[in-house]
């Protein structure tokens, strides 16, 4: 495994070793801000199922983050990342500083129509996905896989880079891989490290919502999109320390509305449930991917 800091020499490195086994050979690419865990360790496992050469980013992007926001004690440890990437096979490992991503102040960015920003986690953090699409364009551009891999916890990262793939025609393919969870539920997550005992106990309300929305739709297509949100956020409510930013019911991927009174049974797409939920600082999401009218025979 080669550990590079330099965009140069990745590129001569990703030259190289498609040059030692031969230029048709795939690159598989896995962005990720550090603090590697078993969700990871799936995307790495699918990039090495479908490609030839794995790269694995670690750059924790400050301009995603907004003024009041964790970029500072986002968590960090670069010998337990080194580590996992080693035990699950990758090839290269770029680990830039943010002088050598951004050498002077930025004056080009990507950015998303606000159909698919203005709801879910785009309405609380103005400017996050420009940051998002930016330095992930930025690391295509750099790399350029052939796939990138991204875990679909974060589904409106990945319906936002999906629309910036194809509308800016990026040669690229999303790979777009399951939420992986503990053994009780919560989904995986860098930030789970700041919760104290507590609130990680009171954490799992997240997917056990989940479920009940599941439940309540396979024993009632006929309930309503709002009927069914209420249902989760009073569940959510249920755990005291839980602080809710958004349960939200959407069309997925385009992230549009649906009207409250909407009966399941007519929603003709898939629909996702999403949810953040603050426990003390610490912001969590999760949410399930379903197949409106048909979502029954899905759960």
């Amino acid at each position: 495994m080669i550990v590079v800091r330099e965009i140069a020499k990745l590129r001569n490195e990703i030259r190289k070793q498609q040059i030692a086994s031969g230029l048709d050979k795939k690159i598989g690419f896995v962005p990720t801000m550090g603090f590697l865990h078993e969700g990871h360790a799936s995307l790495l496992r699918k990039a090495r199922e479908l490609a030839d050469i794995v790269v694995l980013s670690i750059f924790v992007n400050p301009i995603q983050f907004g003024p009041n926001e964790d970029y500072e004690r986002y968590p960090r440890d670069e010998e337990r990342d080194l580590a996992l990437a080693e035990r699950e096979g990758v090839d290269i490992v770029f680990m830039p500083s943010v002088e050598e991503m951004y050498p002077q102040p930025i004056k080009t960015k990507v950015s998303v129509s606000a159909d698919l920003t203005s709801q879910l986690c785009g309405a609380s953090r103005p400017g996050h996905f420009d940051g998002v699409t930016t330095v992930v364009s930025k690391l295509f551009h750099i790399v350029d896989p052939d796939y990138a891999f991204f875990g679909l916890k974060d589904a409106q990262q990945v319906a936002v880079i999906q629309q910036m793939v194809q509308d800016l025609s990026m040669k690229v393919t999303i790979v777009p891989c399951p939420i992986v969870r503990e053994q009780d539920g919560l989904a995986l997550s860098s930030r789970n490290v700041y919760l104290e005992p507590e609130q990680r106990k009171q954490a799992l309300v997240l997917s056990q919502s989940l479920q009940l929305a599941k439940q309540l739709i396979a024993t009632n297509d006929n309930i309503t999109i709002g009927e069914l949100q209420e249902q989760v956020v009073r569940h959510i409510e249920s755990a005291p320390l839980a602080v809710i930013d958004y349960v939200q019911i959407l069309n997925f991927p385009e992230l549009s509305l649906i009207h409250p009174s909407t009966p399941l049974s007519f929603v003709q797409n898939q629909i996702i449930i999403a949810l953040a939920v603050k426990f003390g600082s610490t912001r969590l999401i999760d949410n399930v991917v379903l197949h409106g009218k048909d979502v029954v025979s899905h759960v």
